[in-house]
């Protein structure tokens, strides 16, 4: 397991920024619910002494990750914006312009003419507001991006834990809107609900 470090982001505080946005999504290839972004910013302080507890949030345990988010919001002088976009943008832009246009909101939430963007992936976004980076793997090796991978994935597994309440028959407290065995299962049975992206495959064969 690779632990990540605030080296990337010890360069970029030396370098002269002020602050570091990690940037991480949750929840792009879902069948249902939204896709999910959170953009965590920190300053030199926030990083003084790393939690331990901070990993890429798919080697997390739920109950790892809800403390390391807890932890993540307890740490000083962070900014933290999660933005979420719908089955319904979703639907009518597709993900990959509904995921920029969530990024490009959290981002103007929290950037100052002296942040640095850090991305997970290798993907750019086009008009953030100030100067960025796309990392490759960065929700493991990169401690920014790991806080907003963590704080990204606990806000949608609890939105989709109370969709769970509204539409009982799919389960969506259980995986969360992924195309599991169970989940298909459950849209043969009932048909696609409010949530579901009728565009992807898996739903929109049942629309």
């Amino acid at each position: 397991m690779i632990t990540p470090t605030t080296e990337r982001e010890q360069e970029l505080f030396t370098a002269g920024y002020s602050r570091v946005i990690g940037v991480d999504e949750v929840g792009r290839g879902c069948l249902a619910g939204p896709v999910v972004v959170c953009a965590f910013s920190c300053s030199v302080e926030s990083i003084a002494v790393p939690l331990t507890g901070v990993r890429d949030s798919k080697l997390l345990s739920p109950r790892q990750r809800v403390q390391a988010a807890e932890d993540i919001r307890a740490l000083p002088d962070t900014q933290i914006s999660l933005i979420e976009e719908s089955a319904g943008t979703i639907d009518r832009v597709n993900i990959l312009r509904a995921t920029d246009m969530a990024m490009r909101a959290a981002v103007s939430q929290v950037a100052s003419s002296r942040s640095v963007v850090l991305l997970d992936g290798n993907h750019r976004v086009a008009d953030i507001p100030c100067s960025q980076e796309a990392i490759v793997g960065g929700d493991r090796t990169v401690y920014a991006i790991a806080c907003a991978s963590i704080l990204a994935k606990v806000f949608r597994d609890e939105l989709m834990v109370r969709m769970a309440k509204k539409w009982p028959e799919y389960g969506f407290d259980i995986h969360k809107g992924y195309g599991t065995p169970a989940h298909l299962a459950a849209l043969r049975a009932h048909g696609p609900c409010h949530i579901h992206r009728r565009t992807f495959a898996g739903v929109r064969e049942l629309v």
